[in-house]
């Protein structure tokens, strides 16, 4: 496998030239104290350097070695703790964390490039830290002051680790039927009893603590997700002074033997009569809980972002010094026994829409990542308006981020042919490893879901009008521009087919409680293709007329994502608006 070398070039295009993010962090107040150009690009080059020389050498080790269990204790593979401590070191774990607790202040919109930056050198390792940046997102926002000054600064520095304890063996994406007990104690605190199953982090031997936030109900709570709450369970209990005490009785009871990410300590937890606090309101814990999950779904579709980068790369290598047959149009090197692979057209779509689906990746995670900023840091209607984008665009980002990494992963497979299903060229370590960011953080299909229901069928589409008027605006503004013509009209056209499915879906569910279900796989692909699209278009609105080779490459990608790959929207588009009933009037002994 090549070894993984951070696309640093396409970061800064996109954070400097296409979304000016500078420009940005300059007019929040929060982030003009801490976030710069220099700065930033200070730190994306460390953390290339980090994840090409101490993360990328650890990836297929630890997934040929995996995690052991042994008698309720948990080991990662050779060089994962070195790996950990020199990413503490260098302080990474506070990068976006809150100043007033030890952590930098740094925006989503950097610490987005830096997390693909990880998954792709090292999924396995990335889910770590990026469990505890999501605890400790869920503790600046909802904890109490003592509970803040009491763990994120160890959190932060990454001395004590963070988990999420949500699924049960009965209960995964219906958390209003979990087990797991609170009862109040006098001193303020809960008893926590009950288990929970694929903890990711639950249990490993890279830091000195770890703090779970576990969801559980009291006694007397109401019925279904409103009486869910969420509470600080740590491993270790942690005295007056914040030094170490007694161990809590939280166990792993065993951890699973996967198909991928086996460097990462999938665990089950048993919470034995242990000590927590509450987090935020009783029964609202799940509002708690999605704080992070914003940001924890971004990060799992950045996941998929970045094996694709990491499948790119290695297939792209490869595709150049394999030789096999000659060029269609003749040989390209007679001096060899036949030329590189690269010439054929096949294996040039192959890389080509590993290309465009990660260009147009990496520019949506951007784009998502801005709007979570400033929700974050904004006021007002801006704020709003912000939060109501997040909202939108979050569940596309997981599902179609993590849908394409697959097809991403398996397409570069494809140009190693059977090379890359062997594991000497940890090509199939890529598949097996992305697979399960298709299901974890909520699983795609719950993701169109929540994108056709919750997002946009259940306020009329005000929150898809809003993005909506955001493409408008940008293709009001270009319009005039004969060098980008041949993105802003078909734009404009794929623009107007997704305003009127999503219309007719909106209508339909009026009167069919089965519409938005239906529709919901197609519609959220057929959203992610536009989306996409509006990227590459702003992409090529600032690299057209340059001549430099990177702003060529940037054009010509675009050019191939809206003639082979943007088509697609009309076959998404008929089955969505094909409705519900080819679907649900097999009866069930017909299955």
């Amino acid at each position: 496998m090549a070894e993984y070398k951070a696309p640093l070039r396409e970061m800064n295009f996109l954070l400097h030239e296409v979304f000016e993010a500078d420009k940005l962090w300059a007019r929040l107040p929060a982030l003009a104290e801490t976030a710069d150009r220099d700065t930033a690009d200070a730190i994306l080059e460390e953390m290339a350097k980090l994840a090409a020389n101490t993360l990328d050498p650890i990836n297929r080790s630890g997934d040929e070695e995996g995690c052991q269990w042994n008698d309720g204790v948990v080991t990662t593979p050779k060089g994962f703790p070195e790996a950990y401590a020199t990413y503490c070191e260098g302080g990474w774990g506070a990068l976006v964390g809150n100043p007033e607790f030890g952590g930098m202040g740094m925006p989503k919109t950097l610490g987005a490039q830096v997390e693909e930056m990880i998954c792709a050198a090292n999924i396995s390792f990335a889910l770590y830290p990026v469990l505890t940046n999501g605890a400790c997102l869920a503790i600046d926002a909802h904890g109490s002051e003592e509970l803040k000054q009491k763990y994120l600064p160890n959190m932060y520095a990454g001395t004590w680790a963070g988990a999420m304890d949500l699924t049960e063996p009965h209960a995964g994406t219906d958390l209003g039927i979990i087990r797991t007990k609170a009862e109040p104690l006098d001193d303020g605190s809960y008893s926590i009893t009950g288990s929970k199953i694929f903890i990711t982090g639950g249990d490993h031997d890279l830091s000195e603590n770890i703090i779970h936030l576990v969801l559980a109900k009291l006694p007397d709570a109401p019925k279904g997700p409103k009486g869910i709450s969420l509470f600080l369970v740590p491993k270790i209990l942690v005295n007056e002074d914040g030094s170490l005490g007694e161990r809590n009785a939280v166990n792993c009871g065993s951890i699973e033997h996967k198909m991928g990410i086996k460097a990462s300590a999938t665990c089950a937890m048993n919470f034995d009569g242990a000590k927590g606090w509450l987090v935020g309101e009783l029964n609202k814990g799940l509002a708690a809980m999605f704080t992070m999950m914003n940001y924890e779904r971004l990060g799992v579709g950045i996941q998929g972002l970045g094996a694709s980068e990491r499948s790119y790369q290695s297939a792209l290598e490869y595709a150049r010094d394999r030789v096999q047959s000659r060029a269609p149009t003749g040989a390209k090197q007679p001096e060899k026994a036949a030329d590189p692979i690269l010439v054929h057209p096949d294996v040039r779509r192959m890389l080509l829409t590993q290309k465009a689906y990660i260009g147009g990746g990496r520019a949506l995670s951007t784009y998502v990542a801005k709007w979570l900023d400033i929700s974050k840091y904004g006021e007002g209607e801006e704020k709003q308006h912000a939060e109501a984008m997040v909202a939108l665009l979050t569940p596309v980002a997981k599902a179609f981020f993590t849908d394409k990494g697959l097809e991403c992963t398996v397409l570069g497979q494809q140009v190693f042919g059977g090379h890359g299903y062997i594991r000497e060229w940890g090509q199939e370590q890529l598949v097996r490893d992305v697979r399960i960011t298709q299901i974890y953080e909520g699983t795609n299909g719950i993701q169109a879901l929540d994108l056709i229901g919750r997002k946009t069928v259940a306020n009329g589409g005000a929150f898809f009008d809003l993005f909506a008027a955001d493409v408008q605006a940008f293709i009001d503004a270009n319009s005039d521009k004969e060098a980008l013509a041949e993105f802003i009209q078909p734009l404009a056209a794929e623009l107007q087919r997704l305003k009127e499915v999503t219309a007719a879906v909106i209508e339909a569910s009026k009167t069919d409680p089965n519409a938005p279900g239906a529709a919901s796989v197609e519609y959220l692909h057929l959203f992610g293709f536009v989306a996409y699209a509006y990227m590459w278009a702003l992409v090529a609105s600032v690299a057209a007329g340059k001549d430099e080779d990177f702003y060529r490459g940037q054009v010509k990608t675009a050019r191939f994502y809206f003639a082979r790959l943007l088509p697609q929207t009309q076959a998404l588009a008929a089955s969505v608006l094909a409705g519900s009933a080819t679907l649900m009037d097999i009866e069930d002994e017909l299955f």
